[in-house]
């Protein structure tokens, strides 16, 4: 027996979906013929492509009761909403979701943070950006701008913002910005035409308190912000038609002779609607670029054969050696039980050859692709992050992931999940024995981050320990050691635990693949995903509990 997951975001009711596309037509200069997705792989694809298809696929879509769409500001918060959403870390009024959070304090000035979400308002923006981006001058304590990444252009054709936000800055306060950038579906033509890319942005402090900025939803998208460029598209990777570019990540640093550059990884999915799964292999890929943006290499093969991958993270290391990690997944494609090797490949400073792929771990109880927490719906998989801190007069690579202590094959049910964590002081050559760093209940979405010269690093992830029927979630942050890869502090950041379900727009479906924590001297910046406030979404009905990104600040 299989349980149906609703690992397939429900975004919008059919009103509201006509609405959309009466207010944004969603226009292609080809025709061709229609090619539905399989649900293999929606449950693979970042939930912003995945939201954009459904919109245009009603057969991809699990409909929930009409609302009408307005643009009126949501109902005031009671105070003892007020007293929850103190963290909340974005000026939206529509009530519509923000999830996949990523956050960056600067390091010469860290009253200057940035954080990132795909953020749903840009169903109603009229380039249809989806990667939404919040400035704040006063240390993340609140949003002093906000907005939505702008199009970049492709032969001649604007290609919106599409989600899976992740920012880094370096030692002179740019801010760094990736995104999947992507044109609208229609039911003649889904995404997969040869016009998706992995992009890469740039801006400053000075840039962002001048620009105009806004919250409208016809002015989240607002020039002068940000400038970017297309790192990779299917043209550049000689793809083709039928690939998708997936699951961004990157990392801003010095490597050696290349001085200041930005590394950035992805997932090249190949699909093939007759494919039992909708694509036939995926691989992880990498490109350096300048730190002005003014060029990138051509995309590097890092996974090699491998069939089946997901989940990239990249590294520049104080000494300026670059890593990249990432999940190999055995069994999805044969449709039989699911286990993931997790790989790493380093390359020395200014080198944009990389070393031997070694074998992290061979992980037997993965949060496997299509299976599902016991007591949730909420998407998962398991998804390794990496560091490479400075340990005595050698680089030690620490890798941390999830996985299921218990899985349940005739329910493909995943219990207790916990967070391990291992290191390398051989450049990957050998591991420790994974180890766990959670106590209790279901622990997933591990978040990692270090600091140059500091002794310690942190992790966060969600938990379900202080909820009886672990369906709830808190967020918690640990602080290890660098040179004993010992926990040596435990903190709950959220003020109670969250209700995943409560989200009128995607119910219990979807909450992101990832946060993202950032340390920085005696500071950790959590950028998380919670229902604590009460909207009335899209204007309409009373005040409910709905999907937002909340910015809390924690001493490690």
């Amino acid at each position: 027996m299989r349980r149906r997951t609703s690992n397939l975001v429900v975004l919008c009711v059919a009103a509201l979906v006509a609405a959309l596309f009466a207010v944004v037509p969603l226009a292609s200069s080809r025709v061709k013929e229609a090619q539905p997705l399989a649900p293999g792989l929606l449950a693979h694809l970042s939930q912003g492509a995945v939201g954009r298809y459904q919109l245009s696929h009603s057969e991809a879509r699990e409909e929930r009761p009409a609302t009408g769409l307005t643009t009126r500001s949501g109902a005031g918060s009671s105070a003892a909403n007020e007293a929850l959403t103190r963290d909340l870390f974005n000026h939206d009024q529509l009530g519509l979701p923000q999830d996949e959070e990523t956050v960056s304090a600067c390091r010469k000035n860290p009253r200057y943070v940035v954080g990132g979400t795909n953020d749903y308002r840009g169903l109603l923006d009229p380039e249809q950006n989806f990667t939404g981006w919040y400035f704040s001058a006063d240390g993340g304590r609140t949003v002093s701008k906000e907005g939505l990444l702008p199009s970049l252009t492709l032969n001649g054709e604007q290609i919106p913002s599409g989600g899976d936000p992740v920012v880094q800055n370096e030692d002179s306060c740019t801010f760094y910005f990736g995104s999947l950038n992507y044109t609208n579906p229609t039911e003649a033509e889904p995404f997969f035409g040869g016009r998706n890319s992995i992009a890469l942005y740039k801006s400053d402090p000075a840039t962002l308190s001048s620009c105009q900025g806004g919250s409208e939803p016809d002015k989240l998208t607002t020039p002068g912000c940000w400038q970017g460029i297309l790192v990779a598209h299917e043209a550049l990777n000689a793809a083709g038609a039928g690939h998708f570019l997936d699951k961004v990540w990157l990392d801003v640093g010095h490597s050696g002779s290349a001085g200041k550059v930005v590394w950035v990884v992805w997932s090249d999915f190949v699909e093939d609607p007759t494919a039992p799964l909708g694509f036939t292999s995926a691989s992880i890929k990498t490109a350096r670029c300048k730190a002005d943006l003014s060029s990138c290499t051509n995309p590097i093969l890092i996974s090699g054969t491998q069939a089946d991958i997901q989940f990239a993270d990249v590294t520049i290391a104080r000494s300026g050696r670059v890593l990249i990690t990432w999940a190999e997944i055995h069994g999805e494609l044969e449709q039989t039980r699911q286990t993931f090797t997790i790989h790493a490949r380093v390359a020395e400073p200014g080198s944009t050859t990389f070393g031997p792929d070694h074998v992290v771990a061979e992980e037997a109880n993965p949060l496997p692709f299509g299976g599902h927490l016991h007591a949730a719906d909420i998407r998962t998989a398991t998804y390794p992050k990496s560091i490479m801190p400075r340990v005595g007069n050698h680089d030690r690579i620490y890798v941390t992931w999830d996985r299921c202590r218990f899985f349940i094959d005739a329910l493909d049910a995943c219990e207790e999940p916990e967070i391990l964590l291992a290191h390398s002081d051989d450049l990957g050559a050998t591991w420790s024995k994974p180890q766990p760093i959670s106590v209790g209940g279901d622990n997933f979405f591990p978040a990692i981050s270090d600091e140059v010269g500091n002794p310690k690093f942190v992790i966060g992830y969600y938990t379900t320990r202080r909820d009886f029927f672990h369906h709830r979630y808190d967020v918690e942050l640990v602080t290890v050691s660098s040179g004993s890869g010992k926990v040596t502090r435990r903190q709950i950041v959220t003020p109670t635990p969250n209700e995943p379900d409560a989200d009128p727009t995607l119910g219990g479906a979807f909450i992101g693949d990832y946060f993202d924590v950032d340390l920085l001297g005696s500071r950790v910046w959590v950028h998380y995903n919670a229902n604590y406030r009460r909207l009335a979404v899209l204007g309409e009905g009373v005040p409910v509990a709905q999907q937002d990104n909340f910015l809390s600040i924690r001493h490690p």
